[in-house]
């Protein structure tokens, strides 16, 4: 306390009484304002550009920063609801922190926009969020991915489609998630959104297509420029050309999304923290000069121009020449039904390079591990290259685009075959080896498993061609409201500015 008020910053409690001196009692102070509009004098010197608050934030890497939100910021975020389809006559539920952007810019500034009744929760509650949806009549809530999925695990009950909600805004749900979620729920209209509290690109879910949220816009490329360009996992850096410019990804290819400084599309960066604002900078990318923001994520966009999250810096390892995404890995193990959680993460193993997958699960409550199951979703969704070769049933500090490093307890460094007794395995589960494979299978990167499953099950197994449809949490942008003022010619002392 002593050192904040040298820096002479105030805290403010919800109180009406000063628990410690130095603290004000927010009540208070609230019942004695005025209710007569401020004067202008006070905001003489504020403008569209100004600082309206601070949000700390990690970012793709590091320890959490305050990212400076601007007006404008605060401003365009208000109108995401609005994209979403939400109106004045919906009951919105927020029980997300306010201290991040979800919560405040998404779910009570646009509250605000919209002139609509909120419920406010201290804290998220699955045993009790559907009773608070019927009891208040909510009609939009607001998420993230492990919310959907704590809903998702709760015990079923005859009433779960009896409720009002219609539209969930939020971002980072997992495709298998989202798809049961529907399933459990009932036709609830799922906005996941894309964007960094510092970034200048974002998108919005505006489709009703599972796992595949966002879609590449002419107008809004236009006014917000970005890109996806060739990324090297292994050097943690764009891949270059001989002139020292980025190179474009192909469509279908994963690349790092980087959108342009513009005017339009500002970077302002970290409060005092020039360093790191520095590093989000990318410089020379498609021509000599230009300048980017470096989102640190990886995007794919398909053929059909939908455009769909991959994983972050990092959070890939590459085995057989190939990039591995790691979120989409854990995505797949977690479709068995045994399976409550995993992280996976890249091993050394002697004798080859690169890294080999390895998977720490947790299992859900009563079960065992399922070995037949697990092994069906790798082989059935994922190419060779990418399936796990090892696992371990584990405790999990922490899932949420955390990636293990090689040399922690749980890489332990790296696997050297022959380590522990029998053949390499498929999944290692506690002290016991499961779904051994043939020695061989390691050093091909082969598991393709007929043989070996069969073999140990007596059942027959059937392989699909299907692919993973990649973890998506994409928006369309909260710049969508101003360039539809812009081709709409409203005309507004804001737009006049900012398209001047």
């Amino acid at each position: 306390m002593p050192t904040l008020q040298e820096q002479g910053i105030s805290v403010y409690l919800l109180s009406d009484a000063r628990p410690v001196p130095g603290i004000n009692a927010l009540w208070g102070e609230i019942s004695q304002a005025s209710d007569e509009p401020l004067s202008r004098s006070l905001r003489a010197n504020v403008h569209i550009r100004s600082t309206a608050l601070y949000i700390y934030t990690s970012g793709t890497t590091g320890l959490p920063k305050a990212a400076v939100v601007t007006h404008e910021r605060v401003w365009a975020a208000s109108f995401i609801q609005g994209v979403c389809g939400v109106t004045s006559d919906d009951i919105f539920y927020i029980n997300l922190p306010l201290y991040h952007s979800a919560g405040f810019l998404i779910g009570m500034v646009g509250a605000i926009e919209r002139g609509m009744t909120i419920f406010l929760r201290k804290k998220f509650s699955a045993s009790q969020f559907w009773d608070d949806c019927r009891k208040y009549n909510v009609t939009v809530m607001q998420y993230i991915g492990e919310t959907l999925r704590y809903l998702c695990n709760t015990p079923k009950k005859d009433n779960e489609k009896n409720h009002t909600v219609r539209i969930a805004i939020g971002n980072g749900v997992r495709t298998d998630v989202w798809t049961e979620f529907l399933h459990r729920f009932g036709d609830i209209k799922v906005r996941e959104l894309y964007a960094a509290t510092e970034g200048n690109i974002g998108f919005i879910n505006y489709t009703s297509r599972v796992g595949a949220v966002g879609r590449v816009n002419v107008v809004h490329r236009f006014f917000f420029p970005y890109t996806l360009i060739k990324f090297d996992i292994e050097k943690e850096e764009p891949v270059r050309n001989a002139e020292g410019l980025c190179i474009e990804a192909a469509r279908g290819e994963t690349g790092l999304l980087v959108g342009k400084v513009t005017k339009r599309s500002p970077f302002v960066g970290y409060a005092r923290n020039q360093q790191q604002t520095e590093k989000k900078r990318l410089r020379d990318v498609l021509k000599k000069g230009d300048l980017y923001f470096n989102t640190g994520d990886l995007l794919r966009i398909d053929h059909d121009n939908f455009v769909y999250f991959q994983d972050r810096v990092g959070d890939t390892f590459r085995w057989k020449g190939e990039n591995v995404a790691t979120s989409e890995v854990a995505d797949i193990l977690t479709m068995a039904r045994c399976v409550l959680e995993a992280n996976v993460y890249g091993v050394k193993v002697e004798g080859h390079e690169g890294r080999i997958g390895m998977a720490a699960v947790v299992l859900k409550d009563g079960e065992e591990f399922d070995c037949l199951d697990a092994y069906r979703q790798v082989v059935s969704y994922l190419p060779s290259y990418a399936r796990p070769r090892f696992s371990q049933d584990s405790a999990l500090p922490g899932n949420d685009g955390d990636v293990q490093d090689e040399e922690s307890e749980a890489g332990g460094g790296g696997v050297r075959p022959g380590s522990h007794q029998g053949p390499p395995v498929l999944f290692r589960h506690g002290e016991k080896d499961v779904c051994s494979a043939d020695p061989g299978d390691l050093q091909s990167g082969s598991l393709t498993g007929n043989k070996t499953l069969a073999a140990r099950t007596g059942e027959p197994f059937l392989f699909t061609e299907q692919q993973l449809v990649n973890l998506v949490n994409h928006w369309l942008s909260w710049t969508l409201p101003l360039t539809v003022m812009f081709l709409t010619n409203t005309h507004c002392e804001f737009c006049r500015f900012y398209f001047s």
